[in-house]
């Protein structure tokens, strides 16, 4: 294991900062503290960190059952937290292939978690930035799971808002769009200010203080990752409000108390 690899337990780290709100148990005493100090001023953070990863569940089963997609690149997939992408997705169609990536060695060393799929599918993991995205699209493993000449769903769930525009967000997203063909989706969620931006900032420089640095954005600004894209109904909403099951129930909350973009599109 390099240096690169190593796990530094001292120091708070996003993926296992979402661990902890998802009450799972793969984080530190950092992590919980880092953790902490955000709901300390957004108790919602709770709440808002399920719904988000209820928005994943409900756009993957989607993309696999109505737009009959089987391949999915999962960039920033996080710790393992059931049920994860390949189980929803292989749920609907069992043949389905999910390339995951992040670059946590945590995530690296629990990736097992995320390699149990179906016998008919494929799923593999990636330890790369998503900051150098030819590393990821050169990746053997990706090469050996992924037909890149087949349509692929590039999903990048609460990734984007750690990633600012100095460091190339939007070059980035349209590099790894360009590698994919026709037909190909992108799905996304990001954290907005357009409904409480004192909330928000308070939020933001609690989170980056300790953890990562980032960007938070407005609609307009998270709409332009899918420029050139077709949105699917209903475009980029409050991530909640994208096509909820049918019968599910609605969380009864503002946009303010969940203040998450979600959108998913379409390359023509």
């Amino acid at each position: 294991m390099t240096a690169k690899d190593e796990i530094d337990t001292s120091r708070p780290h996003p993926a296992r900062v979402y661990d902890y709100w998802l009450n799972g148990k793969t984080h530190y005493e950092a992590d919980v503290a880092a953790g902490d100090r955000v709901v300390q001023v957004w108790p919602g953070v709770l709440l808002g960190a399920r719904l988000n990863r209820e928005f994943m569940h409900r756009a993957t089963r989607w993309l696999a059952r109505e737009a009959g997609i089987r391949q999915f690149l999962d960039i920033g997939s996080g710790i393992p937290t059931e049920p994860n992408l390949h189980q929803v997705a292989q749920a609907v169609a069992p043949e389905t292939r999910v390339v995951y990536v992040d670059n946590d060695p945590i995530v690296l060393r629990h990736g097992q978690k995320l390699l149990r799929g179906t016998p008919e599918g494929r799923t593999a993991y990636v330890h790369a930035d998503f900051t150098e995205p030819e590393t990821i699209l050169e990746a053997p493993e990706l090469r050996e799971t992924l037909d890149l000449g087949r349509p692929v769903v590039l999903s990048l769930i609460a990734l984007l808002h750690f990633i600012t525009d100095e460091r190339g967000a939007y070059d980035i997203v349209r590099k790894l769009m360009d590698a994919l063909p026709s037909g190909s989706y992108l799905v996304v969620s990001h954290a907005t200010a357009d409904f409480d931006p004192d909330l928000l900032t308070r939020v933001a420089e609690a989170y980056q203080s300790s953890v990562a640095e980032g960007q938070i954005r407005s609609s307009s600004e998270v709409s332009r990752f899918f420029d050139g894209l077709e949105l699917v109904d209903p475009g980029v909403v409050v991530a909640h409000r994208w096509r909820p099951d049918d019968g599910e129930s609605q969380p009864d909350i503002t946009d303010a108390e969940f203040p998450v973009y979600g959108g998913v599109a379409r390359k023509p």
